[in-house]
């Protein structure tokens, strides 16, 4: 009679946060902003600029600099602070390589953004060791490889170990054992709980519930009038610290787009035009990359004021090009355009991605047999552009109708 199988061993979850990650690449390749307050954003031109903050580094932070703070607010905060623009392509290259990192402790790895993930070790541990020795050599290699520092979380579920590499920054390691996740929790506060936006915060504190533990405490069916059942239960269930929630590495992006925020309100049709087309032929650029191809397009228009209008139109086929996806972005911006007000923002946005994308192909690749969406021309003529920026640069192939956008050094 063979035994009664036990309980299932716990899951070891880790949640890696890289460290003001934007800023600490940038200090790195320039070893004279140690120790300064640096400050990734839009536009370089710090108070003048009217971007939004990307990312701070920690001595920025100190003066009260946060991500997604206006640039002009920043600037008041914290003048005499390095304001630099965004190098996305660097921090990607970067981003490839850590993810590099995790994959070699374990095939279980769900990307949340360039610098954040999940790693589900739970069947490393034998060639590894536990969730913690594992974190340890994560940090290490990371330090060693790149020069750059991460806050890591190891718990049994994702909610938690989120939680913890937060908790401990820069560099930090915090473990929670399995089993002491509501101890763990309990003192925190609701501000930390997974989804509780100022709303839920406020409902929550006005029922007297200030801590994490306060929310544990609380029967579910009290949480569920209160917030509804869906927020109501799944609060509780954090609480608890219960969220059996895997660790999915076939999370697909959802979304790839691109927006400007315009140094001056811009009268002229013309050069918001041109600043869309930039943006269209970034965004396509970053499908092929990805071997993406979306049905979907958005547009995001900004007026003065800040009003803001969004638009979208559905194709019949999944595009990956330029070609594709100007016109329908164009029409859409001329179709919403108040000739008589001027434009803050623009941004396009492409979603509704399908399986079976034209990968990118080499230079000299002849691409027999591969299928294509957008027209074998249009995609072909893509793909060695992209072969040549990716030999010689960006700027080796520019639209013509870019080149003025590209001379003056304006967005994109």
């Amino acid at each position: 009679m063979s035994p009664t199988p036990g309980p299932p061993a716990a899951r070891t979850i880790l949640h890696v946060d890289m460290d003001a990650f934007y800023a600490s690449i940038e200090i790195r390749e320039d070893p004279a902003l140690a120790g300064r307050p640096v400050v990734i954003g839009a536009d370089p031109r710090g108070g003048r600029g009217r971007g939004v903050v990307s990312t701070a580094s920690y001595e920025a932070r100190r003066y009260g600099v946060r991500s997604a703070m206006p640039i002009s607010q920043a600037w008041r905060r914290c003048p005499h602070a390095v304001y630099l623009p965004p190098r996305i392509s660097l921090y990607a290259d970067v981003s490839a390589r850590l993810f590099e990192v995790f994959r070699g402790f374990t095939d279980l790895v769900e990307p949340l953004s360039l610098d954040e993930a999940f790693l589900d070790v739970t069947a490393s541990r034998e060639l590894f060791g536990e969730g913690p020795t594992i974190a340890a050599s994560i940090k290490h290699e990371i330090r060693e490889a790149e020069r750059l520092t991460a806050s890591v979380g190891v718990a049994a579920s994702k909610y938690v170990a989120k939680v913890a590499s937060d908790l401990e920054k820069p560099d930090g390691l915090v473990v929670v054992p399995a089993g002491t996740e509501r101890e763990f929790l309990a003192p925190l506060g609701v501000s930390r709980l997974w989804g509780a936006g100022a709303k839920a915060q406020g409902r929550l504190h006005r029922m007297g519930l200030r801590t994490i533990g306060d929310v544990a405490r609380l029967d579910r069916s009290v949480l569920e009038a209160s917030l509804g059942p869906s927020a109501g239960g799944r609060f509780h269930e954090l609480a608890n610290g219960v969220d059996p929630r895997p660790v999915n590495p076939d999370s697909e992006r959802k979304s790839l787009g691109k927006e400007v925020t315009f140094s001056r309100d811009v009268a002229d049709r013309e050069r918001v035009e041109r600043t869309l087309l930039g943006l269209c032929e970034g965004v396509a650029r970053g499908l092929r990359r990805q071997g993406l191809a979306g049905r979907t397009v958005h547009l995001k228009l900004r007026w003065e004021g800040f009003e803001t209008l969004a638009r979208q139109r559905t194709l019949e086929d999944a595009v990956t090009t330029t070609e594709r996806i100007w016109p329908v972005a164009r029409d859409l911006f001329r179709e919403a355009d108040d000739p008589s007000r001027r434009v803050r923002l623009i941004g396009v946005t492409v979603t509704g991605f399908e399986e079976g994308c034209p990968r990118q192909l080499g230079l000299f690749d002849t691409g027999a047999g591969e299928h294509r969406q957008d027209g074998d021309t249009d995609v072909r003529v893509a793909e060695v552009v992209d072969a040549l920026s990716d030999r010689f640069g960006r700027d080796a192939v520019v639209r013509a109708a870019l080149l003025e956008e590209a001379e003056r050094g304006r967005e994109p």
